[in-house]
């Protein structure tokens, strides 16, 4: 269900970013507040707001603060880690948090430090978004200079510090322990767990790590309370509260939208997006591009009572609600929450190729089957879409595929293969006819004309060989439309 908020993007105009704007928004009062409230109380309004962790993997971020001691041990102290990293391709929303609003992870970061005992909070921003940290230390001097951070914030003997550090643009690095290895100057692989960070995280410390737009909803969450924040989301109480959609691709209006948890891939692409560009809809992949694909014509199948999809038995998967469980109960999962929309004009054998390149060149090559696994695949999709496939080369497509699933100390590995795999269930029969004709079956294209009609006889906005090019101007303005 379609239900728009402005929580997190009430200030995302002109002058957003600064400190006076966020003032007059009541910013700052929660972090005030907090000073006086318990470690328990604010762990507690957290879990009462069911927020399911922004950054992919979902996990309720009020569960996760309460895995930290409960006591801070003498030189064991604890720390804040913020992931943004962004590295998925076709995910663009934290970066609109931070160039148009980035007080209110200041806020957050503040308030977050307070629920787990740390004294000092670690911004991660990859190298590329400049804008992002530049904003991100400006409001952090701003704050500083107004008495909200440092050795006495909001005058409270509870000093909080809060730092910005440049990943190296490694896509690795959004997979946590390997950006804690990058954080401490290390290489960044990810690390075997146990011990998980809330034991033994940032410089060998007890350590929460939180995606940005989590800890950004933390003053929303502490103002209107917890309860009343899960209660904005349709999905209450699994899967609470209101985030940030986005959308690319092939539609009208591609950007970032905010919204409550439930909205549905339709209303997202037909209503948000402003309708398909290039065609009709052929695919969508929901949560970046780690999430595997589905088909515009797939259909609920679970006649099972008990399954979490059984309210939408028999209806397009486009009505399912945006959720964390329900889209994992579809075979895929709700990642980032930016979705990817193909037209019919698309080639979805070039699409798995152009993905397939990608992970290959950002595996960091510590795990044997993920290091070897994505260069065979890439070799593998080079040949087909060179018109030198076979069907074998299918076959040994899903075997490699299935191979580096479970394999591997990270996620990244399975989300190399889970996409691979989407993609060749959902397009077997045009794999096949592509090899069979040697590609002419297929429209050989991932990025459309410039000026597309609705016909689809061209269309927008990425390079020719089907790379985005949406980003941030030098003035911060998104190219693609920032919406609430």
């Amino acid at each position: 269900m379609l239900k728009r908020t402005t929580y997190l993007t009430k200030r995302y105009d002109a002058g957003g970013h600064t400190l006076e704007r966020y003032l007059a928004d009541g910013g700052y009062d929660q972090a005030r507040r907090a000073m006086s409230m318990t470690r328990e109380q604010l762990v507690n309004e957290c879990k009462a707001a069911n927020l399911r962790g922004r950054g992919g993997a979902g996990f309720a971020m009020g569960l996760k603060w309460s895995f930290m001691p409960p006591q801070v041990a003498p030189n064991k102290p604890h720390y804040l880690v913020v992931n943004a990293d962004e590295g998925e391709p076709g995910t663009f929303k934290d970066r609109t948090l931070m160039e148009r609003d980035p007080h209110s992870t200041v806020e957050g970061c503040i308030i977050a430090c307070r629920a787990i005992g740390a004294h000092a909070a670690y911004i991660y921003v990859r190298d590329e978004l400049h804008l992002s940290k530049d904003r991100l230390w400006g409001a952090i001097r701003e704050a500083k200079a107004k008495g909200f951070l440092g050795g006495k914030p909001f005058g409270v003997d509870y000093p909080v510090e809060v730092y910005v550090h440049t990943g190296a643009g490694a896509y690795i690095c959004g997979e946590e322990t390997a950006l804690l290895n990058s954080l401490e100057g290390r290489r960044g692989e990810p690390r075997l767990k146990p011990p998980f960070p809330a034991q033994a995280g940032a410089f060998g410390m007890p350590s929460t790590v939180n995606n940005l737009e989590s800890i950004a909803a933390v003053p929303a969450i502490l103002a209107m309370g917890g309860e009343n924040f899960s209660k904005l989301s349709s999905l209450h109480p699994k899967d609470g509260g209101c985030r940030l959609f986005g959308v690319s691709g092939h539609v009208n209006t591609p950007g970032i939208y905010e919204a409550c948890v439930g909205l549905t891939l339709r209303e997202l692409i037909d209503d948000l997006g402003g309708g398909v560009k290039g065609g009709k809809l052929l695919a969508v992949i929901p949560g970046g591009s780690s999430t595997p694909i589905l088909r515009a014509e797939d259909v609920v199948d679970a006649p099972d009572a008990q399954s979490p999809l059984h309210p939408w038995h028999g209806q397009s998967v486009l009505d399912v609600p945006m959720g964390v469980d329900t889209f994992r109960a579809l075979g895929t999962m709700l990642g980032t929450c930016c979705a990817i929309v193909l037209s019919e004009q698309a080639c979805p054998v070039r699409a798995m190729h152009n993905l397939m390149r990608f992970y290959r060149h950002e595996s960091c090559g510590q795990c044997t089957p993920c290091r070897e696994g994505t260069g065979w695949i890439e070799r593998v999709l080079d040949r087909i879409v060179a018109g030198e496939g076979t069907m074998e080369d299918l076959d040994r497509l899903m075997e490699i595929a299935n191979s580096i699933m479970g394999n591997t100390i990270c996620a990244f590995g399975e989300g190399t293969a889970m996409p691979a795999l989407g993609f060749l269930r959902k397009f077997r029969r045009e794999f096949e006819a592509y090899i069979q004709t040697g590609g002419r079956s297929s429209t050989g294209r991932l990025a459309l004309s410039s000026g597309s009609s609705p016909d689809g006889s061209s269309s927008s906005g990425s390079s020719p060989d089907g790379s985005s090019s949406s980003g941030s101007s030098p003035e911060g303005s998104s190219r693609t439309e920032v919406r609430a």
